[in-house]
């Protein structure tokens, strides 16, 4: 059977695509920088291949004999060359699909930095000669579990997201269509825009989480420097602040405001609803 390299197997959505790929008995390894970290995220039997985006040489003995890959890289100043030496490595291994995760509103030369970055993979991809598709996500919802502290302490959300309406999408419904499409569910080439059912509120979402805590949860809108300054004092780098404070201003500006059915064509399933990620996966880290 084929064997499918997992970059980003540890991240929000790269975990839940090496669980569905365990999960159907397809062949995979996870690349990791830390497989002590890995196997304690991923279980017990993952198959790790410890590799590191800057070192090019780990990345060949990662996808030596591999047929596909899923690409995922986190924000990082270095992303592009870091996607780029991935894509290099797949193409000298002979991988024959490449399955890339990426965002809404990527596109090369965008003003907001992460947006910017990922249209630059995006093209270094579609020309790398190896077949492809690209997967690109609406705003995660794994993004909310940054609002823990605040809702754990004071009960609220404070982002400046004003009144944004967002097509949020459940990172394990982000996972099962990269393994839809890694299955043969796409044709290659094709970009899928990948959102949830739904385009609320964060105070929707307040709301949401109030029912699933059976609490108050209250969103307040903050402005973009005081988001900023927040995030500086709790210690981001100012490249990840800044860059987190652009994907709130993109949101306000509609870019993740109107749903698809990419879920349901790629998987057979709609996609989870708020209310679910609030029930199943924030929840029980808030009342344990």
């Amino acid at each position: 059977m084929t064997t499918v390299v997992v970059t980003g197997a540890t991240g929000n959505v790269g975990r839940h695509v090496v669980s569905e790929l365990r999960r159907r008995g397809i062949p995979h390894r996870a690349l990791t920088r830390n497989p002590e970290r890995a196997a304690a995220v991923l279980g017990p039997g993952a198959d790790l291949a410890q590799g590191d985006f800057t070192d090019p040489e780990s990345l060949r003995d990662a996808f030596a004999g591999a047929e596909q890959a899923f690409l995922s890289c986190a924000n990082d100043p270095r992303q592009v060359e870091n996607a780029a030496n991935a894509i290099e490595a797949a193409a000298t291994a002979g991988v024959r699909q490449i399955v890339l995760l990426s965002t809404v509103g990527a596109e090369v030369g965008a003003a907001k930095t992460f947006a910017d970055q990922h249209g630059r993979i995006e093209h270094r991809l579609r020309s790398a000669g190896i077949p492809f598709v690209i997967l690109r996500s609406s705003f995660l919802m794994s993004n909310l579990l940054g609002s823990l502290p605040t809702i754990g302490q004071a009960g609220r959300i404070f982002l400046p997201a004003a009144d944004a309406r967002v097509a949020m999408i459940d990172p394990r419904d982000v996972a099962a269509c990269a393994v839809a499409v890694l299955s043969g569910q796409s044709g290659d080439g094709e970009t899928h825009l990948i959102t949830g059912p739904e385009a609320p509120t964060f105070t929707e979402v307040a709301r949401w989480l109030s029912t699933a805590l059976g609490r108050t949860v209250e969103y307040v809108a903050v402005p973009d420097e005081a988001a900023l300054a927040g995030m500086l004092e709790a210690g981001l780098p100012s490249w990840l602040a800044e860059g987190v404070v652009g994907i709130f201003q993109m949101l306000r500006e509609g870019i993740n405001a109107d749903t698809t059915d990419s879920v349901r064509r790629l998987t057979g399933h709609d996609p989870r609803p708020v209310a679910d990620f609030a029930h199943d996966l924030m929840a029980p880290l808030l009342t344990r």
